[in-house]
């Protein structure tokens, strides 16, 4: 058995990996474009904002140590064509520019996501990033060395705008965050959490909320940032407006996708065409509460699914259950986190509902650092089942969200928090935790 594998970053590599150890005579092929593999992009803001300076810390696996595995990998190989009823790609190698022919048994489609570039004037100048591969982050974090690079806008505001607007305030950069929508993580969190998120970045860095950029100033690099409400000085912008899936290489094919260019996979990562999976930033997957495809490009689903494929590829059964969209992040002096469905989501899904909110703190008072913790829970307005929840705050408030996506995969129904004996001491909680109250009050 043959089976090549496009892509070599979180889906292709756990695939591979585990494809090998179900089927060790295979033949595993991986064909990569760029020359960086099985790289975590979660890294990045981190790695610019200086809390580790070795990039290879962000690589959990080399192309040696594939080999030394029995998958065959070729980086700065693209593949520019698939002939679905031949079992045929077509490769071309970047180094040579050569190109030629290979078949497979099982094609497994791992390409991954870029980043969104809204079509601004002047978006060629140099200092310009987006932020979504090694090499990106190396780029910004040699321009931001540079003692003259002092006034940083970032545009969007998202996970990855948010955690890179931290780094760099904490660089001593004078940061600039636009966001379009009114709020920030419109796509993950409700508006009291947003509200709290928001509160806290206007203590750090300029937030401007509703207002759109229109493009960029300079002549070589640029120098300023023009939007519908106003001109700002800039010596470097990040744009952080989201991914689209890598949809070039397969929108021939006659696949079945979303709007946006995400495949859609059925429970065992197969698409609608025979002999060929997806997985990671360019599949579409099933949210196990509302039961609706979804796109929510996580590494946490890249990796899981990609290990369904793996599996199946080799001849196995397996199935992905389905996503929370369980996700978080710190930013400054708060976190939060989510999982399940948002009350909008809840809206769209046409599920009847109703939310508890609740504001307590993270521990006791005679323990130094208390903060203030607020929780909302969406839960179904017959059945009672819990359908989502999401917590923001100080220290403490996102790991809560765990417990969440336990209670929502065992469809635990929101009066049985209430006395869900979760564990007291003083650093860590209260004696009735802030989700024992939110069981409590529910109406």
């Amino acid at each position: 058995m043959k089976i090549i594998i496009i892509g070599a970053q979180a889906a292709g590599a756990s695939a591979a990996a585990k494809a090998k150890r179900m089927a060790q005579n295979a033949t595993i092929r991986i064909y990569e474009k760029s020359d960086i593999v099985s790289f975590g992009a979660c890294g990045l803001p981190y790695f610019i904002g200086e809390h580790f300076n070795d990039d290879n810390e962000m690589i959990s696996r080399t192309p040696e140590q594939f080999e030394k595995d029995g998958i065959e990998i070729k980086t700065r190989h693209e593949v520019i064509a698939i002939d679905a009823q031949a079992k045929k790609v077509t490769v071309k190698d970047l180094s040579t520019g050569h190109s030629f022919d290979d078949n497979y048994d099982q094609l497994l489609l791992a390409v991954g996501a870029s980043p969104i570039m809204p079509n601004f004037s002047n978006g060629h100048l140099k200092n310009i990033f987006t932020l979504r591969d090694l090499h990106d982050g190396q780029a910004i974090k040699q321009a931001l060395s540079n003692p003259n690079v002092t006034n940083v806008i970032v545009v969007g505001a998202g996970y990855i705008g948010l955690e890179i607007a931290e780094s760099l305030v904490a660089l001593k950069k004078k940061v600039k965050l636009i966001q379009l929508d009114d709020r920030v993580l419109v796509d993950a969190f409700d508006s009291e959490m947003t509200a709290i998120i928001q509160d806290n970045i206007k203590q750090h860095c300029d937030l401007h909320l509703q207002e759109r950029v229109q493009g960029f100033e300079g002549e070589h690099a640029v120098t300023g940032v023009i939007t519908d409400k106003g001109q700002y000085r800039a010596d470097l912008v990040i744009i952080a407006t989201g991914v689209k899936p890598n949809s070039h290489i397969y929108q021939h094919l006659g696949m079945n996708m979303l709007g946006n260019g995400a495949i859609i996979t059925d429970s065992f990562g197969r698409t609608n065409i025979a002999n060929i999976y997806a997985a990671g930033d360019c599949a579409a997957i099933e949210h196990r509460v509302s039961q609706s495809t979804v796109y929510i490009p996580l590494a946490t689903s890249a990796n899981k699914l990609g290990k369904v494929v793996g599996e199946n590829l080799a001849g196995g059964n397996a199935q992905f259950p389905g996503t929370l969209g369980t996700s978080a992040l710190r930013v400054f002096d708060s976190e939060a986190g989510r999982t399940g469905l948002s009350e909008n989501e809840a809206i769209k899904a046409q599920i009847p509902y109703k939310t508890v909110m609740v504001k307590d703190k993270n521990h006791s008072n005679y323990v130094a650092g208390q903060t203030t913790i607020v929780a909302k829970l969406i839960y179904h307005a017959d059945t009672r089942v819990i359908l989502g929840g999401q917590i923001a705050g100080g220290h403490g408030a996102a790991l809560r969200v765990n417990v969440l996506a336990c209670a929502i995969w065992a469809k635990m129904k929101i009066d049985e928090l209430s006395m869900m004996d979760f564990l007291y001491a003083p650093p860590f909680s209260r004696p009735w935790d802030i989700l024992n109250i939110a069981g409590s009050i529910a109406k």
